[in-house]
């Protein structure tokens, strides 16, 4: 509250990202309503944390997320909230935990001055392996 207007970026994500995770725990919205809930925080998580990189000259986003380590499939999803049909909830969903984490290891453990990241290498291999795999299987189902 002490930022005012000039909130970090990565704590409105965050807010917005556990707002539609507490509202979808509710019960209180209906399935078409969480998408776009879900949708509308995971275009703005996007768009901003990819924006400061963003020079004169246009960069495409999918080079400017892997720059900053965010998952491609998490552009294209974006990409589909933007100019394509809506995807299902599930995905949606499935797209808000990856981000929290991505906020999480790059953002929220480095201010709080620890490691909430620990673990080896072989076990953030085994965990993309385990991401690759779901969201193929995700994939495979194809947008509703």
């Amino acid at each position: 509250s002490r930022y005012g207007p000039k909130m970090p970026l990565a704590v409105d994500c965050t807010a917005e990202l556990i707002r539609c995770k507490v509202l979808d725990a509710s019960g209180r919205l209906k399935s078409h309503e969480l998408i776009l809930s879900y949708g509308l925080a995971l275009v703005r998580f996007v768009n901003l944390i990819t924006e400061r990189k963003q020079k004169m000259v246009s960069i495409p986003l999918r080079q400017l997320a892997r720059e900053v380590d965010i998952p491609i499939w998490v552009v294209d999803l974006r990409h589909e909230l933007t100019h394509g049909k809506l995807p299902r909830l599930a995905l949606c969903r499935k797209g808000c935990d990856v981000v929290l984490d991505w906020l999480r290891k790059m953002y929220w453990s480095r201010q709080l001055g620890n490691n909430l990241c620990e673990g080896s290498e072989d076990e953030d291999e085994e965990d993309e392996q385990e991401e690759v795999e779901a969201n193929a299987e995700l994939d495979s189902d194809g947008w509703e």
